[in-house]
């Protein structure tokens, strides 16, 4: 039986029946979901990109579409410059009442919680907390009509990341009422033990959360009959003789008859945290993640599984990765390496064209991609893919340039450029020595050849484990690959996969009434 990633096999009658993991082959990191009817709704993890936290909705939990985020800009200025590993970090979803509340963590500003009526309008972000070091925290609202945060802790920023703490918050998320309490220890047994999720079930509390680190870590569960605690606690789902490395953080949904579903992550290194599926079920009160495959008693992820929810509505939701211009926004696709500025860019000045302005960077002495902020970004969808970009360059001042290229910590891209008062073809080479913040990067020439037009059409070739070349062509039918057809290996950006990004900036950091047109993107 052959499926695709996210793919399925079809009954003789035509029903769905199977699923293949991953559901999501791309960097949707840190999942935490909720069910509310037949409707599903996930967030992830954004970091430094803009608009942050994706907000996805499903009706089977295999198919998914991106519908919103749910943090428009973040309130500080520092986030007016990439500030990588920094900004949201893992999010939780829930619903109360008639409201949708997302909490979401800022490591170094604090917690954070962006509310709504409608997941896909407008939400609105306040700060529930002043902090530094508290993350992943997950809202509670308890029978008695109490609310609490349960929340975990940043080694970077405050030397813990082996407790769990519990507060009492007040039902609209808006004031903290007491101060927290450690309700689990793991140094011995759970190590590095973060993204709690909360729920209550039979009388017993429960807290969802990975040990063990991201790349090797497995899922615990913690259970109790008191909020605070004490908390006993059992590993549910681990690596054990599969190739799903982690598995890591995510959310449970209940799916009624001692059915649920587990959504979780698993780092596959330059192509970020991609999303699996997994079957699960209760048995004396506590939930088992996966299937038994070793003996162990522990369950481990499933490859290849019958979907949990039947539904025909939403087999044919995607993630869009085409973008041909032609709307009065930005593809929901797109975010960009800072807070969004609308002096960037405009769509509509040429006809289905998306025009970036040639940008400078006024707060330092060079201009590099990874300090950018203009810097436009999309999200890879699949193992392998081609993507292609139509430019067209309209420089202003020496060092202009528009360029199509793959972010990470070492990144490339190939650029039209203005140099010496002529247009050159230009593939550059990235290098992040300081990863974290504002960070400390550096460029190097790859390849120069001359170009004798403003038009260039630019080619990116992904093949699986993240190897890529470049493509060129001047008419956009003839493709000549660069340099022989060099290949590179991509690498992640602090936290998260690699990225397509697209930007246009003076690479001489001078000011500059430029611009390029970007045509299209299109994927094969």
């Amino acid at each position: 039986m052959a499926v695709e990633n996210g793919g399925s096999v079809n009954t003789p009658n035509g029903e769905e029946y199977f699923y293949q993991n991953p559901i999501l082959h791309a960097d949707y990191s840190d999942p935490d979901v909720i069910r509310d009817g037949d409707d599903f709704y996930m967030v992830a993890s954004s970091f430094t990109y803009l608009p942050g936290v994706p907000l996805l909705h499903s009706r089977d939990l295999v198919h998914w579409e991106l519908i919103n985020y749910c943090v428009e800009q973040l309130p500080f200025s520092r986030y007016d410059q990439p500030a990588h590993g920094c900004g949201c970090w893992a999010p939780s979803i829930r619903k109360h009442g008639e409201i949708f509340y997302v909490f979401i963590p800022l490591p170094d500003e604090g917690i954070f919680v962006a509310t709504a009526k409608d997941p896909y309008g407008k939400w609105s972000l306040h700060c529930l907390k002043e902090s530094y070091g508290w993350i992943d925290p997950c809202p509670f609202w308890d029978e008695d009509g109490k609310t609490y945060m349960v929340f975990a802790y940043a080694k970077s920023r405050c030397g813990i990341k082996h407790r769990l703490s519990i507060c009492e918050i007040s039902s609209d998320a808006t004031k903290i009422l007491s101060e927290p309490v450690t309700v689990y220890d793991g140094t011995l047994r759970n190590p590095t033990i973060e993204g709690p999720k909360l729920y209550k079930r039979n009388g017993y509390y429960y807290i969802f959360a990975p040990a063990g680190g991201v790349p090797q870590g497995w899922q615990t569960v913690l259970r109790s009959q008191n909020i605070y605690g004490p908390y006993e606690s059992k590993i549910v789902m681990h690596q054990g003789n599969t190739k799903i490395n982690g598995p890591h953080q995510g959310g449970y949904v209940d799916l009624g008859n001692e059915r649920g579903a587990f959504i979780h992550f698993q780092d596959r290194g330059p192509y970020g945290r991609i999303i699996h599926l997994q079957p699960l079920d209760w048995k004396d009160d506590w939930p088992f993640i996966g299937v038994e495959q070793n003996g162990d008693g522990i369950g481990e992820p499933v490859e290849v599984w019958n979907y949990l929810i039947q539904s025909k509505n939403g087999i044919d939701f995607k993630i869009p990765t085409d973008d041909e211009f032609d709307g009065a926004n930005l593809g929901i696709q797109w975010q960009w390496q800072a807070n969004p500025k609308k002096e960037w860019y405009d769509i509509g000045k040429k006809k289905s064209c998306l025009r970036l302005y040639s940008r400078n960077n006024p707060v330092r002495e060079e201009n590099l991609l990874w300090y950018a902020p203009n810097a436009l970004t999309q999200i890879p969808q699949q193992a392998e893919f081609q993507a292609t970009v139509k430019v067209e360059l309209h420089a202003e001042t020496e060092g202009d340039q528009v360029a199509f290229g793959i972010l990470g910590q070492l990144y490339t891209y190939l650029a039209l450029c203005r140099n010496k008062g002529e247009n050159t073809l230009v593939l550059r080479e990235g290098i992040v020595t300081e990863n974290v913040g504002a960070g400390k990067a550096d460029e190097k020439m790859l390849k120069q050849l001359p170009w004798n037009s403003d038009v260039l059409w630019i080619r990116i070739m992904m093949q699986d484990g993240a190897i890529y070349g470049y493509a060129y062509s001047e008419n956009g039918k003839d493709y000549c690959k660069i340099d022989g057809g060099e290949k590179f290996q991509a690498s992640p950006c602090t936290w998260t996969g690699m990225k397509l990004v697209l930007a246009a900036w003076n690479i001489k950091n001078r000011t500059s009434t430029g611009w390029a047109d970007i045509d299209f993107i299109r994927f094969e």
